[in-house]
C-alpha cells in the first residue's frame, strides 16, 4: 500500500515523534440512509491510515438520532464497507456509550459549563444571532448548578413533554464561530432506538457525541471532510471540559464531489420515495450499492480513491476517470463473450439443415490464462442489427451489406443476398450464403472479407434483457428546480437479445461483450432469462463542450 498525502505525512510524524504508537481511525456513519462513492473516500483513507501505521480502525455508527435511523441502514452500511475490502477491528455504535455521555454532561453542568434552557427551537436560532450579529445570552442561561442538575435529571426520567427543554453547553454568545455559541447537546425525543430501544428520552446532539465517542474508544486521529472544519473548536472543547483522558485529533480533508452526479442522502431519499430509481441500489445511482449493482469491481473503487489523491480543498472531479479506471482493471480480468442487443436473424441458405457445429473461441486474447471455450454454430445466427445496412454503403463501411461478403467471428465467411421484411418495412431476416473452405483457423486468404462481425447461434442461446445506463439527472444548474424534476428519461435504456448458451454465469460476474462494452449479470435474472447491466462501454463517450 503506497499513500502520500498530507495526512499520512501528519501521522507519520506523530509516531516519530514518540506521541502515538500507532494509528487508531474510525469511520462513524450515520445510519440513516445508503452510502455512496463519496463515503469511500472517508472509508479508505481511515482504514489505510491504520493498517499502514500498525493500528485499528473502527467501524461505528453514530447513531444519536432514532427518528431517522433504521437498522436496515445498518446492515447495507457493513455490506458496503466490507464489499468495498475494509475490513473493520472492532464494530461500535454510539448508543452504547449514551450513559457515559449523559454522565458526562453531568460533568459540564457541575462545573457550571453547561444549562437547561427553555428557549423554543426558533428562539435558540433568534438568540443565536448571524453571521454579521453577535448573539444574546438565554434568559435561563444563569441558572444554578443546582437547578441545572435536578431540571437535566427531570429531562432523562421523562418529566417533561419533547421539544420544551434542551440542555446546551456554556461557551460564548458572541464567537465569530457559529457553532461556540452556547450549542445544543442534549435534546428531548421521545422515539424508540434500534439499539437502545425505549431506555432514553433524551438523545445527544452530533457535535457533542461525536468527540466523546473518539474519546472512548481512543482514536488518535479523527479524519472527516472539510464542512468539519468549523466545528474543531467545539470538537476540542468538549473532550477538554468532559475531561475525557484520551485526546484525539480531528483533521480535515477535502470532500469528494462528483460533477453532474447525486450524492446527497436527503437527495437520493427523494428520488427512491417518489419511485424515480427502483431502490438505493439502483444501478443509475453512485450509492455503494447501486456501483456494485452495476457490476463496478471494488478494486476498481480503491484504486479510483488513491489515483485522485487526498486534498486539502474541495473539487469536483468527473467520473470518467473512475470508468476509465473500470475498463483498465475489467481489461484483463473479464471473458469476452457474445451477445446481440439488438438482433437481427441471419439464415445461412447452403448450411445443412439440423448441423450444429462448435468453434474453439478464446476467452480474453491478452489473458491467455483465461483459457478458451467452444461457441455453437448453426443454419440460422443472429447478429447486431446496426451491422447490417441495405443500401449499397461507401468504402468506409466495415460490416454485413446485401452482395457484401464478412467473416463471422470464429466462423465463416458469409455473404448477404436478399432480406425480408415485415408489414411496417422492417428488416426480420438476412438471407445468406456461407464459403465452407473459410473456416477460422483454416488458413484460407484468397481473399478479405469486408469485416469481422459478432454472432449468438439461433439454436442455442438464453434470452437476455440488457440495461444502459446514462446520467440520471440532465440539469445541475439550476438550484432551485427538485431533482425529481430533472429526470433525464433515457437514463435506463432496455434492450432485449441473446446471450451465448454454454456461459452459466452466476449473478454478479462481469463480461466484455464483443464491441458492446463491459456487463454484470444482474440480481433480477432468472433461470430462464439473463439481466446483464452495463457497467462501462469499451470507450470513453466523453465529449468537450
Amino acid at each position: 500500500m503506497e499513500v502520500s498525502h498530507f495526512i499520512n505525512t501528519i501521522i507519520e510524524e506523530d509516531i516519530r515523534s514518540g506521541k502515538h504508537k500507532k494509528a487508531v481511525t474510525r469511520f462513524p456513519p450515520e445510519p440513516n440512509g445508503f452510502l455512496h462513492l463519496g463515503h469511500a473516500r472517508a472509508i479508505i483513507t481511515n482504514y489505510s491510515m491504520a493498517k499502514l501505521h500498525g493500528g485499528n480502525f473502527n467501524l461505528r455508527f453514530d447513531d444519536t438520532n432514532p427518528v431517522k435511523e433504521d437498522v436496515s441502514f445498518v446492515e447495507a452500511i457493513k455490506e458496503d464497507i466490507a464489499w468495498l475490502g475494509c475490513k473493520w477491528d472492532n464494530l461500535y455504535f454510539a448508543s452504547d456509550y449514551f450513559g457515559e455521555m449523559y454522565n458526562r454532561a453531568l460533568v459540564l453542568i457541575k462545573k457550571g459549563k453547561a444549562f437547561v434552557d427553555d428557549l423554543t427551537a426558533e428562539e435558540i436560532r433568534e438568540y443565536r444571532g448571524n453571521l454579521t450579529n453577535t448573539g444574546k445570552n438565554s434568559p435561563y442561561r444563569d441558572r444554578s448548578i443546582e437547578e441545572n442538575l435536578e431540571l437535566f435529571i427531570g429531562m432523562k426520567e421523562g418529566k417533561f413533554p419533547d421539544g420544551s427543554r434542551v440542555l446546551r453547553a456554556k461557551i460564548d454568545m458572541e464567537s465569530p464561530n457559529m457553532n461556540l455559541r452556547d450549542p445544543v447537546i442534549y435534546r428531548i425525543q421521545r422515539a424508540y432506538h434500534h439499539n437502545t430501544k425505549d431506555e432514553w428520552c433524551i438523545y445527544p446532539m452530533y457535535d457533542y457525541a461525536h468527540p466523546i465517542e473518539d474519546a472512548i474508544e481512543g482514536i488518535t486521529h479523527s479524519l472527516c471532510s472539510l464542512e468539519f472544519e468549523d466545528h474543531r473548536p467545539l470538537y476540542d472543547w468538549v473532550v477538554e471540559n468532559t475531561e475525557m483522558k484520551d485526546v484525539p485529533r480531528q483533521i480535515e480533508f477535502g470532500k469528494l464531489i462528483m460533477a453532474h452526479k447525486v450524492t446527497g442522502k436527503r437527495y437520493i431519499k427523494d428520488l427512491v420515495d417518489n419511485g424515480v430509481v427502483s431502490g438505493w441500489d439502483d444501478p443509475r445511482l453512485i450509492t455503494l450499492s447501486g456501483l456494485r449493482r452495476r457490476g463496478v469491481p471494488p478494486i476498481a473503487i480503491r484504486d479510483f480513491i488513491y489515483s485522485v489523491g487526498l486534498p486539502k480543498t474541495q473539487g469536483e472531479t468527473s467520473i470518467d476517470m473512475l470508468d476509465q479506471i473500470i475498463r483498465e482493471t475489467l481489461k484483463l480480468e473479464a471473458p469476452r463473450v457474445n451477445a446481440v442487443l439488438d438482433p437481427l436473424k441471419l439464415v445461412i441458405d447452403n448450411y445443412p439443415e439440423g448441423q450444429v457445429e462448435y468453434l474453439e473461441a478464446e476467452n480474453n486474447r491478452e489473458n491467455v490464462e483465461l483459457g478458451t471455450r467452444q461457441i455453437s454454430f448453426s443454419k440460422t445466427v443472429y447478429i447486431e442489427r446496426e451491422d447490417f445496412i441495405e443500401v449499397k454503403p461507401n468504402k468506409k463501411w466495415k460490416r454485413l451489406a446485401l452482395g457484401i461478403e464478412v467473416r463471422l467471428m470464429h466462423a465463416y465467411f458469409v455473404k448477404a443476398n436478399s432480406i425480408v421484411k415485415d408489414e411496417s418495412g422492417k428488416i426480420i431476416q438476412v438471407n445468406c450464403t456461407y464459403d465452407p473452405i473459410t473456416k477460422s483457423g483454416s488458413g484460407f486468404n484468397e481473399r478479405k472479407p469486408n469485416g469481422n462481425i459478432h454472432f449468438v447461434d439461433g439454436t442455442n442461446n438464453v434470452e437476455a434483457e440488457f440495461r444502459l445506463f446514462e446520467d440520471l439527472i440532465l440539469d445541475f444548474e439550476d438550484k432551485d428546480v427538485p431533482f425529481i424534476e430533472k429526470v433525464n428519461p433515457n437514463s435506463i435504456i432496455v434492450k432485449h437479445g441473446y446471450f451465448e448458451k454454454d456461459i452459466n454465469p452466476k449473478i454478479h460476474d462481469r463480461f466484455q461483450f464483443t464491441r458492446n462494452g463491459y456487463y454484470s449479470v444482474d440480481p433480477d435474472s432468472t433461470k430462464d432469462k439473463l439481466v446483464f447491466n452495463r457497467i462501462v462501454s469499451l470507450r470513453s463517450s466523453f465529449k468537450k463542450k
